[in-house]
């Protein structure tokens, strides 16, 4: 059996996905990363976890009764999103930059994670929809680190061999978050509405809040930051010194934060097709969100009455959209821990799940197809989940020589991709158009055979081309391909880059 594990391809692969502490480290670094996904991931996991907690349960709360209690109709759910949206673009480059500070690191998402938890439970009590309005634009602007600023964090630890699976189990919180929100929705429907005097999507605002504010007070006692910052308390100073030691020699940590680092980005072509590749990804998924509209408008006759009335319940619309959540979780952690372990190149993983989500939206273009089809494009599409972490651990892979400009393009890609994911939406998956969406699926089709062979490009360029341009090589004082054949094994440089 070890044989198989160790020779054959499949066995080293399985075995890849559960080895996060391999025997050929020493104890002292099998020790300090195990501190590390104490401290890192949990911090991060439960956060993400309560970010797309609260998201999702916008949605949730809209389709269970909060439209009606405080008035919103028509595109009101899109125009919530806007709202989020637009502050959480203008935040994404100063806030994501903050987290590249050393003395910042330890503290910017603790403290934003308090602000969440006050917000939260502030939308529990609005009584009109610009109180809603002007929470969700706060609420954007607070949470608008946390996605890149966490992809910082981890490519500032950890090897490329170790990164991979720590972010596909991080991302995993994404779809855990929207996925536990459809059964909090139901149980609060179902068991606390009217209770207090509150309704069931009042109590969903409440429950999230209360959740929300141990996280920061973890985050406060165990978030580490940078390498570079502090030593932390749980960490020997013997740990903490081989945290950077141990990396690559071109795995560098925090430098100046000057003009230099916006010169030496924008005249790189990374940038440009990192954004194109990423905004284009992120539309392409919006649809996915939005199965509980789906199942919101499908009607049947009633048999002794004869009219129409609602085939799903309200606790089935909140349910039954969890399996999508529940697929995608499953497919971030393992589909991205597959993508770096150095058996399957991440190109394949990554067309392996596109391939499914390609077909999906080919059938609800259609539209007119059984539900049972429907449910499974939805349920299909899901396994895409893996897509991001993916994308953002090659990022943080070939840029790991300049910590600053990966933090920039990283904010970059936010910034834009989430710009256009702010109003597109209102013209592509109008409310008013729900459940079919004439205009969404067909552009939909058209971005996902952008970015996919887009994204194939771009590794290709990689794997190809000289490491670094010599206007890096200058800024960052030395050659990155020199400092390459020194470091120690490049698992994911191998699969992704070299094949």
């Amino acid at each position: 059996m070890s044989g198989f594990f160790q020779k054959a391809a499949l066995g080293r692969l399985l075995y890849n996905v559960f080895d996060w502490y391999p025997a050929h480290l020493s104890a002292t670094d099998r020790r300090l990363l195990r501190k590390l996904d104490l401290s890192i991931l949990v911090f991060a996991s439960l956060s993400f976890f309560c970010k797309f907690l609260d998201q999702t349960n916008v949605t949730n709360a809209y389709n269970s009764g909060m439209k009606e209690d405080v008035g919103l109709d028509g595109n009101a759910l899109n125009y919530l999103n806007a709202a989020y949206y637009s502050t959480y673009v203008v935040f994404q480059i100063p806030t994501v930059l903050l987290q590249t500070r050393p003395h910042i690191a330890p503290h910017l998402l603790p403290v934003l994670e308090v602000v969440w938890a006050i917000l939260t439970f502030a939308s529990s009590v609005v009584k009109k929809p610009w109180h809603l309005y002007l929470i969700r634009a706060i609420i954007g602007a607070a949470e608008a680190p946390s996605f890149a600023a966490t992809h910082v964090i981890l490519g500032s630890w950890y090897r490329e061999e170790e990164l991979f699976k720590r972010a596909g189990t991080w991302f995993m919180c994404n779809s855990l978050g929207s996925m536990f929100s459809g059964y909090l929705q139901a149980a609060a429907y179902n068991n606390l509405n009217g209770v207090m005097g509150r309704a069931g999507w009042q109590w969903l605002f409440i429950v999230d809040g209360v959740i929300t504010l141990p996280i920061a007070i973890i985050g406060f006692a165990f978030f580490p930051g940078l390498p570079s910052s502090k030593k932390p308390w749980f960490l020997t100073a013997e740990e903490h010194a081989r945290a950077s030691a141990r990396l690559p020699k071109n795995h560098k940590q925090a430098g100046p934060l000057n003009r230099d680092v916006f010169k030496r980005t924008f005249s790189s072509k990374t940038v440009y097709y990192a954004v194109a590749i990423y905004t284009f990804q992120l539309q392409a998924f919006y649809w996915q969100a939005y199965m509980s509209l789906w199942l919101k408008a499908v009607k049947v006759v009633d048999s002794v009455t004869g009219q129409s009335v609602a085939k799903y319940s309200i606790s089935q619309i909140n349910i039954y959209p969890t399996f999508v959540n529940l697929i995608s979780a499953f497919a971030s952690w393992f589909g991205a821990t597959i993508a770096g372990g150095g058996v399957v190149p991440p190109w394949v993983v990554f067309s392996a799940v596109e391939t499914p989500t390609l077909f999906s939206v080919i059938c609800l273009t259609v539209w007119n197809i059984p539900d049972g089809l429907k449910f499974a494009c939805f349920y299909l599409a899901s396994l895409g989940g893996c897509t991001s972490p993916i994308f953002y651990s090659w990022i943080n892979t070939i840029l790991r020589h300049d910590p600053e400009q990966r933090a920039l393009v990283m904010a970059m890609c936010m910034t834009v991709g989430y710009a256009m994911y702010a109003w597109v939406p209102l013209f592509t998956f109008p409310t008013v158009q729900a459940p079919q969406f004439p205009r969404g699926y067909p552009v939909t089709l058209g971005l996902i055979l952008i970015f996919w062979p887009l994204f194939l490009y771009a590794i290709w360029i990689h794997r190809n081309r000289k490491p670094v341009d010599h206007a890096d090589e200058k800024a960052i004082g030395g050659s990155v391909e020199e400092e390459d054949e020194k470091s120690e094994g490049s698992v994911v440089g191998a699969s992704a880059l070299d094949k």
